[in-house]
């Protein structure tokens, strides 16, 4: 029998990358990123400190800082939030953020006033090189994600990232599990387009 590659899903909330710089603009000077959890992915983590996020619409408290620090700061939100915001976050792969709107960022030690760097994240799949040899997948490769039982949905256009430092993991944003119906933890199917 055919090995079929099954991919785990993992639902990504809102939440923000923060660069040193704009970490200390909001925290304060030579603050540091106080770890809650790890992340799948290895030397990622989920940080105990929040921002509030504020558009021309609206605002969203408590939003989770991932570490560690970037080179850029990058706010990640869903459709949804955007709307809230009044922000038109564009679909983007992870990093490229040239040309994408800005909001306002609020710590406890100041605001931040962010030209750009509000995205909807592209959907991905984080791949290590092992299986991506398997399944003949190959890095910026797109391929399509069937996913889900009672809403079954095939998602198209999934992007595939390729690296050593990967553990194997589908990242959708809320909007697109709850579209779906599916959950953290469950699995979806490759499917080459």
């Amino acid at each position: 029998m055919e090995a079929v590659p099954y991919v785990p899903i993992g639902i990504s909330n809102r939440h923000v990358h923060l660069s040193q710089k704009d970490l200390e603009a909001l925290f304060g000077p030579g603050y540091q990123l106080t770890k809650m959890k790890d992340l799948k992915q290895p030397g990622q983590f989920a940080a105990k400190e929040t921002v509030v996020l504020t558009g021309p619409k609206g605002e969203i408290q408590n939003v989770r800082i991932l570490g560690p620090v970037r080179g850029k700061t990058q706010v990640e939100i869903s459709f949804t939030d955007s709307f809230k915001l009044g922000v038109p976050a564009p679909v983007r792969e992870s990093g490229k953020i040239a040309g994408t709107p800005g909001l306002v960022l609020t710590g406890p030690a100041g605001k931040l006033e962010l030209q750009e760097g509000v995205i909807a994240a592209l959907r991905h799949i984080h791949v290590p090189p092992e299986f991506a040899e398997k399944f003949d997948l190959h890095d910026k490769e797109m391929v399509e994600v069937e996913v889900g039982s009672v809403r079954k949905t095939i998602f198209q256009h999934v992007l595939i990232r390729v690296s050593d430092k990967y553990v194997l993991e589908m990242h959708l944003d809320t909007d697109e599990a709850n579209a779906a119906g599916v959950k953290n933890g469950e699995f979806g199917k490759i499917r080459k387009g």
